[in-house]
């Protein structure tokens, strides 16, 4: 008789090729036929919420690696603690307004064009919004992201952007807003002022030169100084020297009076050495700081004096230890201005040309890196050049048009941070910061931070509803701001910009001779504002998360911190969680310019699941390095995991849990120490979700489907799996474990993978979606005691032990597979009662035990025949029929009756 058809081999629709970038759009249109979202919250409604607040990406392009990364995280927080039993509403953003839509648009749509209405631009910048905004939406659902996709919030909304000047009147009430004449920085490619988070700096080639600035002849003769004596100072910024008007000092350096030829000059004695031409040239004079305050000097090239004074942000890391001070072109040098009551000069025009009150004729109309040049053959003609040479650094560019930033001083808007600055760095101590660095970066940011320059040059934004009387003095009112808003809520900002000034002013009741401004808002008060705009507007404030890149502590993490504590007196956020960047294999950060291929290519390729895989697979509290190879190794990685998958549900398509399964107390020794290392894998896979550390969950499951299930349970079991009788209990025993290990791993599974986890689940004939089901809990009943655990540890051990010795038997040509084996075993910790486990476990045809010690193992080929079906070596072979093992004869006797 042919055997084969009675050995019970695993059955399963449940495909070994997975065939994901097909599969997973029939899975999302079924959860989206289902209303799954929907049923999740409602499933859910009465239980605890947990908040995780959605920072709107720019909707300016495609979804790239880092949206996966970010995204992807988004979805593990909201899968897991919705399978955690918590309520969690996940409402997506999009950041619509500010310089990198307007930029684009005037690129691409607007080229040529010289006069163009701000009306033009921004309805062309809202269509360019709403198509990416349509084209992210679909490939943040398509990569698995369950949310609100049908109700998201935008900063263009109307509604939206009423509560961003709602906020900002609460600003202004609080007399927390002002305008100022002082340096910021300007983007000369874009013609604005940028926020601090809007740089990114890049290596620039720049001439670094030494320039002597003659002392005046009264300076010299009131302090006994060398007629020729000079102040010699260092720049890599020649452009800024015509808005010159000091020198700083430092109070705490020693200074020195040097000579060079018929030079005299006057350099800090810490910084002599690294000075061209004074190597090794000790000082003729020694002075202190205070014989320095109140020299004055000649301007190098123009008709101007200054003076020298002393600042603490000088310092002996670089230079002469005398830095030149331009207030209209440095935040440091304007404050020392501020205080000394210097004059603020800035000689350049908007786009970083120098104008007529330069004072050099020839400089007028150059772009201020072209005049560098320039401005040392001025020197040189002059005899202040002391030394000159090209210098390397990493100076601050336009994150949009790329050019250099010039600091330059323009009337702008800002909100005077030192007013609450305090009070922000007490609420980030309230905060959970994880990775715990990350209060570390964010303090800094903010202790540092300069006053917030608010006002943008530009028309797509929400307008600063300020109005300017006939003396150009402006008017900000909270009043009138929240007029304003009340019109925003019903036309949205366009009619700021396509009423008339008579109507306008009729409208809001003001005088007839005032005229509206035209700045717009600083984007980052619209993504700061969403705490306000969606938040309290959804009674979810303060969120319990926010999780975004770790560029945000200098971005939205502060925005968002600076504006609720201004307005509201406390932080938005319980806990912010950081994700470092994507990298390339040297460490370099992916972005398009690059060349990186976009998120879609790799779904379209290998599957979401599989990049979500990747997510999960590396501990994103730090960058996170990406490759053709990684990815390849983390498809392998999935199809290990869905080839386990598949086992386990192929040996259960014949088992029917509420029929079928075996009460605790009849589970077999080797299912019930299985069913232990489950509960073992949900307690540690859970304490991993609940810290947000999904690389420990990915490890931990990974582990047991490669370790505990494939090389060791399921390869044991085959034997009862396959051979034993269809309904015998002990081939029940192991369905049972096999059953809840699937229920299990496949709920553990589901934030990771969560259209392989629907496959699986459906395939294990449960109803509707695994995403309405809560995680596993362990499960008292199946716990194992102390003495229990390590008996288990010493059969795994011994399994080891014989398994080396099996393996020297095959390579001596001994026996072939492991249960042509007989195996005798001298052992101090088993008895014969443990010999048909460990046979088992170890999968031979016998073991015999014989108590004592040292451990001894001795592999025999096994002198009983083979029986044909069940392929063990059994010793009572024939006995009670002539072609099988007593097991298979049993087996064959219910299959068929009489045989």
């Amino acid at each position: 008789m042919d055997y084969k058809g009675t050995i019970l081999l695993p059955q399963t629709a449940f495909p070994m090729k997975a065939d994901l970038p097909k599969r997973e759009p029939q899975i999302l249109r079924k959860w989206k036929e289902i209303g799954l979202y929907e049923r999740i919250l409602e499933a859910r409604r009465g239980c605890p919420r947990f908040v995780l607040h959605d920072g709107p990406p720019f909707a300016n392009g495609h979804a790239h690696m880092g949206h996966a990364l970010n995204k992807t995280l988004k979805d593990f927080v909201i899968r897991s603690k919705t399978m955690e039993g918590y309520l969690c509403p996940y409402i997506p953003g999009w950041d619509c307004h500010g310089l990198p839509i307007e930029y684009k648009v005037i690129q691409e749509v607007f080229p040529e064009q010289a006069q163009t209405s701000p009306i033009q631009i921004r309805e062309r910048c809202k269509a360019y919004a709403r198509k990416y905004i349509e084209i992210q939406r679909e490939e943040f659902e398509r990569l698995g992201v369950l949310g609100a996709w049908t109700n998201p919030y935008f900063t263009m909304d109307p509604a939206y952007e009423a509560a961003i000047l709602r906020l900002f009147g609460v600003l202004v009430e609080k007399g927390l807003v002002y305008r100022a004449l002082r340096p910021v920085y300007w983007s000369t490619g874009c013609r604005t002022a940028l926020a601090e988070a809007e740089i990114e700096y890049r290596p620039r080639t720049d001439p670094a030169v030494f320039v002597s600035f003659p002392l005046t002849e009264a300076s010299t003769r009131t302090k006994g100084l060398p007629p020729e004596t000079h102040l010699l100072i260092w720049t890599t910024t020649p452009w800024t020297l015509p808005a010159n008007v000091a020198i700083a000092a430092s109070p705490r350096l020693q200074y020195g009076l040097y000579r060079k030829g018929h030079k005299w000059v006057i350099v800090a004695t810490s910084r002599v050495a690294w000075v061209p031409g004074l190597e090794g040239v000790p000082p003729e004079r020694w002075l202190e700081p205070q014989d320095l305050v109140s020299l004055e000097y000649h301007h190098p090239f123009l008709d101007r004096k200054g003076r020298v004074y002393t600042a603490d942000f000088v310092t002996a890391e670089s230079g002469t230890g005398l830095v030149h001070i331009a207030p209209g072109h440095g935040f440091e040098d304007y404050l020392l201005g501020k205080e000394a009551g210097l004059p603020l000069l800035c000689p350049v025009d908007d786009e970083g040309r120098f104008t007529s009150d330069c004072g050099v004729p020839g400089l007028q109309g150059l772009y201020v890196f072209e005049a560098n040049p320039h401005i040392e053959s001025l020197l040189q003609e002059r005899g202040a050049l002391w030394a000159s040479s090209p210098y390397v650094h990493d100076y601050p560019h336009c994150w949009r048009s790329g050019t250099p930033i010039v600091f330059r001083a323009v009337p702008q808007w800002f909100i005077a941070v030192e007013k609450f600055r305090q009070e922000a760095l007490e609420a980030i101590e309230t905060v959970q910061w994880i990775p715990s660095w990350g209060k570390d970066r964010i303090r800094s940011s903010v202790q540092s931070r300069q006053d917030w320059c608010i006002s943008r040059q530009r028309v797509w934004g929400v307008p600063i509803p300020v109005f300017y009387q006939p003396d150009g003095t402006p008017v900000l009112e909270a009043s009138l701001i929240y007029k304003v808003a009340e019109l925003v809520a019903k036309e949205g900002t366009n009619f700021w910009f396509e009423w008339d000034e008579p109507t306008l002013r009729q409208v809001l009741g003001l005088p007839p001779d005032w005229r509206k401004g035209a700045d717009t808002l600083d984007v980052w008060i619209d993504s700061g504002a969403s705490h306000a705009a969606v938040l309290v507007r959804r009674g979810e404030f303060p969120a319990d998360l926010y999780l975004e890149g770790t560029d945000q502590h200098r971005g939205w993490f502060q925005s968002s911190l600076l504006l609720s504590v201004a307005t509201r007196g406390e932080p938005p956020y319980r806990m912010v969680l950081t994700n470092g960047f994507v990298v390339d294999l040297d460490g370099r950060k992916l972005s398009k310019s690059l060349g990186a291929r976009p998120m879609m290519d790799y779904i379209a390729e290998y599957g979401a699941d599989v990049l979500r895989l990747w997510v999960a697979s590396e501990d994103y509290r730090g960058d996170v390095p990406f490759s053709k190879e990684i990815f390849t190794r983390v498809a392998e990685s999935y199809r290990n995991l869905r080839n386990t998958l598949r086992i386990v549900l192929g040996n259960l398509s014949d088992f029917d849990p509420f029929s079928d399964a075996c009460p605790t107390e009849q589970l077999c020794a080797l299912d019930r120490f299985m069913r232990f290392r489950l509960n073992e894998l949900v307690r540690t896979t859970r304490e991993a979700y609940r810290r947000f550390e999904f690389h420990r969950v990915f490890q931990a499951i990974n582990r047991y489907c490669a370790v505990d299930l494939s090389s060791f349970y399921i390869d044991v079991l085959k034997d009862r799996l396959y051979c034993d009788g269809r309904r015998w209990p002990t081939r029940r025993s192991a369905q049972t474990v096999l059953y809840q290990t699937a229920d299990a791993l496949i709920r553990l599974l589901a934030p990771l993978v969560p259209f392989t986890a629907e496959e699986s689940w459906e395939a294990l004939g449960r109803p509707l979606s695994v995403h309405l089901e809560p995680f596993p809990e362990p499960t008292p009943r199946y716990e194992l005691d102390s003495q229990e655990i390590q008996r288990w540890n010493q059969i795994l051990q011994l399994r080891s032990d014989v398994n080396r010795e099996l393996e020297k038997a095959r390579k001596a040509k001994e026996i072939g597979k492991s249960l042509e084996a007989w195996v005798w075993i001298q052992t101090p910790h088993f008895s014969k009662e443990d010999e048909k486990l460990l046979a088992e476990v170890c999968i031979v045809s016998r073991v015999e035990i014989v108590r004592g010690a040292p451990q001894q193992i001795t592999v025999q080929k096994a002198p009983a025949p083979r029986c044909p079906r069940c392929w063990r070596h059994d010793p009572e072979f024939g006995t009670t029929h002539p072609e099988l093992c007593p097991r298979c004869a049993r087996v064959i006797g219910e299959l068929f009756p009489g045989s």
